[in-house]
């Protein structure tokens, strides 16, 4: 755990790279196999925007990352943070209460208050507004969320207490679990089911791409579905009758468009057209 730890505070850049260029190609080869939906899409042309969002929030992170190794610096030098005030544990303990916290409050308290706040919700659209929703769909965020994303992230850091190495894992498991629970895979629905009692699956996170509430407000987590579970916003619905996008923006070539999708969060604001009936599973 110590070498894990070591090797994520100085990880090269190049390898973060390959971790994003790797979870993307690993699941895009996944979902030419067991394809959960056989959309009638061109791929290279759904991913084109979504490839475009990658980059800028590859961007606004590589811009704002001197913060985080500041913070994380501070708050070790200075005893600060709930891991920090704790009394002495296994380092493996040490590094999953990390990792936990950080992905409670830079995923899915970050997400949830996305969907709480109209404003946010707004800018939050863009991710919602793909159709298709695939692997390349876990980082199709416009500029602006990019930037909220990271300063939860960055308030986690400086609450939590957690080490620039624990930061950079929590970092990269988050971007891989995103790619997985997006992916357009259809898993053994028992196996699904296991996963998501700790981790979020591809089938629980479909769920929070379904076009109507309340299901879109719902499974908000990242890396674990714990979260959800905890604070009764864990909701199951059939894979196969889940409908992707948002009701009220159903524009498929607009939000298809770079052009449309940068200007989405300057729209205004939409009421949902009505709650669908909740069904049970």
């Amino acid at each position: 755990m110590e070498a894990l730890i070591n090797y994520f505070e100085t990880i090269p850049s190049l390898h973060r790279s390959l971790i994003l260029v790797g979870g993307i190609t690993f699941f895009w080869v996944l979902e030419g196999a067991v394809p959960l939906v056989r959309f009638s899409y061109k791929k290279w042309n759904h991913a084109l925007p979504n490839f475009f969002f990658t980059l800028t929030t590859i961007i606004v992170n590589f811009a704002l990352a001197f913060l985080l190794l500041k913070t994380a610096d501070w708050t070790i030098d200075n005893d600060f943070g709930i891991i920090n005030w704790l009394p002495q544990m296994p380092l493996w303990v040490y590094v999953l209460l990390g990792v936990l916290l950080l992905d409670f409050i830079g995923a899915y308290l970050a997400h949830l208050t996305e969907h709480r706040v109209k404003p946010l919700w707004m800018i939050h659209l863009v991710h919602h507004t793909d159709h298709n929703v695939d692997t390349t769909t876990a980082n199709r965020h416009h500029p602006l969320e990019s930037v909220i994303r990271f300063m939860f992230t960055l308030f986690g850091v400086f609450l939590v207490g957690t080490p620039i190495g624990i930061v950079m894992l929590y970092q990269s498991l988050s971007l891989v679990a995103s790619q997985f629970g997006h992916a357009n895979i259809k898993l053994p629905k028992k196996v699904d089911k296991m996963i998501s009692y700790v981790f979020v699956s591809p089938d629980m996170h479909k769920v929070h791409h379904h076009y109507k509430l309340p299901y879109t407000d719902s499974n908000y987590g990242n890396i674990f579905s714990i979260w959800d579970r905890i604070f009764g916003t864990y909701m199951q619905y059939d894979r196969d009758a889940i409908i992707y996008g948002v009701d009220t923006f159903p524009d498929e070539v607009e939000n298809s468009s770079i052009k449309g999708l940068l200007k989405q969060p300057f729209h205004t604001y939409r009421k949902p057209t009505g709650i669908e009936k909740v069904e049970s599973v």
